[in-house]
Order: C-alpha cells, then structure tokens, then sequence
C-alpha cells in the first residue's frame, strides 16, 4: 500500500460543504418557533458549548475502540454525521492511531440564522498525529498547524452540522 497523506481536517470528516442546507425562512403565515434564548448571545454561547463539547469527544476517541466513536457521533447530524462515521471506520479497519489533542483556541459568533449558530474557531491540531499501523504518519508537512474554520450547530438539538474552512477567519 502506498503511504497516504491526510490531513487533520480529514480525520473530523470535513467533506462538507460552507453552506446551510435545508434552512427555509417561514413563510409569512407561520409563526416562528421559539428556542428560549434570550439573545443572539446567548445563543451563539450554546453553540460554543455544543462545539466544546464536541472537540472534548473528539480528543476521548480511540481509533482502536469504536466504542469510543459513539459519543463523538451524538454530538453531529446529517452529512457531517455520515462522514465522520465512514472516516473514523475507515482509519478503524486500516489500524490508524492517533495521538494528542485538538485545542480551540479562539471562539467568536457569526450568523444566527435559527436554529442554526454559526461560529467562527481557530482550531489548533499542532499536538494531533496521526499514524498508519506500521507506525508512518500520515499528516502531511502542509498542515498548517492552527486552522480557521466555520462550525455550524442546531443549537435546538446541541448537534454539530457542517464544518468547513472559514470563509472570514479570525486571525488565528
């Protein structure tokens, strides 16, 4: 087999796209739902702590133990869901290894767009390696260590929606 490169970004399943799909505004006639937040703060605050926590199940999972996938993937939806599960079996059945932890490092509100939170993260994967089961890493050299992303959480289900490279970084 010849070596693979992949990415960190690989790793957490970000084949997803930037855009929020299947975000209808109502029509004039609905009414809309509401989530108990107070504000676009207190919102964009239950995002972060979806996403924290998120990260947190990120940094427990064990490439050896699928059980340990299970409370990464309660924490995601849809095709980010998806992704994930057929990332993390793949590096399962190939042996990959990973070590170290993912630290975000800055946390800022974007878009409320309800129920939907956008934040922007700077996400630092400078301690993460991932490995083959011959023990060859397979991060490659272009990893840039620190990240700018756009995190999407249904703040009505504390789910992780779509992540994907930032389209307005913070400077990270």
């Amino acid at each position: 087999m010849s070596r693979r490169h992949v990415s960190i970004t690989a790793m957490i399943g970000l084949f997803v796209t930037l855009s929020v799909s299947g975000c209808m505004t109502p029509t004039p006639e609905s009414t809309p739902t509401p989530t108990g937040f107070a504000s676009e703060a207190e919102a964009f605050a239950a995002a972060e702590a979806t996403y924290r926590a998120y990260i947190d199940a990120l940094n427990n999972v064990d490439l050896s133990d699928p059980a340990t996938f299970e409370p990464f993937y309660g924490l995601t939806s849809g095709d980010l869901n998806a992704s994930d599960r057929e990332t993390f079996s793949g590096y399962h059945a190939e042996g990959f290894s990973k070590t170290g932890e993912v630290e975000v490092t800055q946390v800022a509100g974007a878009d409320w767009l309800e129920p939907i939170a956008t934040l922007q993260v700077c996400y630092d994967v400078s301690k993460v390696e991932i490995v083959d089961a011959k023990g060859t890493s397979l991060v490659t050299d272009r990893r840039p260590d620190v990240q700018p992303l756009d995190v999407m959480v249904d703040v009505e289900q504390n789910k992780v929606t779509k992540i994907g490279a930032s389209t307005e970084p913070l400077a990270c």
